[in-house]
């Protein structure tokens, strides 16, 4: 097992003595492996996606921000501060293979903010990221194994009162699935499917475990 920690950037940023924006980004590293290249492209990696977005609030998202602020103070509208959170969840970190997701939720004004999910899947013994394909080696038929896994548990949800999706799931299922989507678990691997993907808001993000 790798021994991480969490780093953050955090700021709160002003505009004519009013906070227009605000944010919080959560990044990892690892600090003790015994598989060296993998760890450091690993850090990497994540240094950068934690430097690209802090680089985005701190000038594209504060334009943004200024600009709103400016429409909202002219025609006596409420104060709005734009908001950004990004996070991660370690899922799988053993035996050199690491697993996580993370979760960037953006506030720019509207009715609530946006949260988009992504992956990493690090086999460290290479300083590689692993393809779901890698799982199923010996079945040339797993899309359409798992495509139809998916649309059984959507049924079963509908059916139990678990969950709301849209009507034409099954076709917004085949259209929308990134198999970059997913992560390790010690259930089996999670396909997820962001928001308004296959479903309303209210549903979140809908993830799928799939048996390995």
């Amino acid at each position: 097992m790798e021994e991480v920690v969490n780093n953050f950037f955090e700021d709160e940023l002003y505009y004519k003595d009013y906070l227009v924006l605000k944010y919080r980004i959560e990044y990892p590293q690892i600090i003790k492996s015994r598989y060296r290249y993998g760890a450091q492209r690993f850090n990497l990696y994540n240094y950068n996606k934690a430097i690209e977005l802090k680089k985005y609030c701190e000038n594209e998202l504060l334009i943004e921000a200024k600009k709103l602020y400016d429409h909202n103070i002219s025609n006596g509208y409420p104060m709005i501060v734009f908001e950004v959170s990004f996070n991660y969840q370690i899922t799988y970190n053993k035996n050199g293979i690491i697993s996580l997701y993370t979760d960037e939720y953006v506030f720019s004004g509207g009715a609530h903010g946006i949260t988009k999910r992504e992956s990493q899947n690090w086999n460290l013994q290479n300083g590689k990221i692993i393809a779901l394909s890698d799982f199923f080696q010996n079945n040339s038929y797993f899309v359409i194994d798992i495509l139809k896994e998916i649309n059984n548990q959507i049924e079963y949800q509908i059916k139990n009162g678990q969950n709301q999706y849209f009507n034409n799931y099954c076709k917004l299922v085949q259209e929308n699935i990134k198999f970059e989507n997913y992560y390790i678990t010690d259930n089996g691997i999670a396909l997820f499917f962001n928001q308004y993907e296959i479903a309303p808001y209210s549903s979140g993000i809908l993830v799928f475990i799939i048996k390995k």
